[in-house]
């Protein structure tokens, strides 16, 4: 049945459910949205469980969740991009803006590569009144109803080309945002699979994940973290990068890799590099050779990744 009962209906079912939202910074290939339907749905497809409701924001477009929307989310995720997580673009000045505010407010954050990067500069003064002058309004958003499979789709007037979806790091975002310090990797580009370690708090404190002591992931950057915000945790490392994984008290994961990436995505990211010149055919190649001859973990990083977003790691 239809009708303003039936729209209450469904309005009260969804505000049951858990919420989350994807932050996503780069533009989806051609080639994406028509293998996977877009990163928005990579990461839910990791993510995503029955029974939630999912929400995409176009960050690169200045799409961000009003305060009163952010309220309402048990979660977001920060995706990887092409631009300079050190940028000044107008956008990236604004999602900096916002994770202060999800910072004061205690939100789960979860930033990949380079909303990684961003959150390290965030610095938590006067970040309650600069939401609300930031994030006033929503232009669009894009649905997904785990359960029910519901998408409802809308385009910002704004519009933004990027090319490349992994060349910089979320984490490097978060960083940013917490006060930290970040820049080009001083060992160049990380492309490849890398093994990280683990630090004793995710081994130890976090057995019932069975986290393996080396944990093979998929590196697409040539920024990093160079130096922790403060009251923040190096949670692993590689032999390249100091600093792989990080959190900040017990609501911010930073990741530099990539575990939404399978090897599909991570070929098709490759070739495109190789195609404008932006990687020499050497590196290209022993970055293909690296997945052919790592096993990846997918399942160990999907469990550490959900369950950090869902409240149920206890640092």
């Amino acid at each position: 049945m239809g009708g303003a009962n039936g729209d209450a209906a469904e309005k009260q079912e969804e505000e049951g459910r858990r919420k989350f939202a994807v932050l996503l910074c780069a533009e989806d290939s051609e080639y994406m949205q028509k293998s996977y339907g877009g990163y928005f749905k990579v990461f839910v497809r990791l993510l995503g469980e029955e029974g939630e409701t999912w929400h995409v924001y176009r960050a690169a477009h200045g799409e961000l969740p009003t305060a009163d929307e952010a309220d309402a989310y048990d979660g977001f995720v920060i995706t990887g991009s092409c631009n300079d997580a050190e940028g000044d673009d107008p956008w990236i000045q604004g999602l900096v803006v916002f994770l202060k505010a999800l910072d004061v407010k205690k939100k789960k954050v979860l930033g990949v590569c380079f909303g990684h990067q961003s959150i390290v500069d965030l610095i938590v003064e006067g970040v309650r009144s600069a939401l609300d002058l930031i994030v006033g309004g929503v232009t669009s958003a894009l649905l997904i109803d785990v359960n029910a499979q519901a998408e409802t789709e809308s385009r910002s007037r704004n519009t933004f080309s990027f090319p490349l979806a992994a060349e910089n790091c979320v984490v490097l975002i978060l960083s940013r945002a917490l006060g930290g310090k970040t820049g080009r990797a001083k060992k160049g580009w990380d492309i490849g699979v890398t093994c990280i370690h683990p630090s004793r708090t995710i081994i130890d404190m976090q057995s019932p994940l069975d986290i393996p002591s080396h944990l093979p992931v998929i590196e697409f950057h040539r920024d990093e973290v160079w130096q922790l915000p403060p009251q923040a945790e190096v949670l692993a490392w590689s032999d390249k990068t100091g600093i792989e994984m990080f959190r900040y008290e017990d609501h911010i994961l930073g990741i530099q890799g990539h575990p939404e990436y399978n090897k599909d995505i991570f070929l098709h990211l490759v070739d495109r590099l190789l195609q404008r010149n932006l990687i020499q055919t050497c590196h290209a190649e022993k970055a293909k050779r690296s997945i052919d001859t790592h096993e990846l973990d997918r399942e160990a990083w999907k469990r550490l990744c959900k369950g950090f977003l869902k409240g149920n790691l206890s640092w």
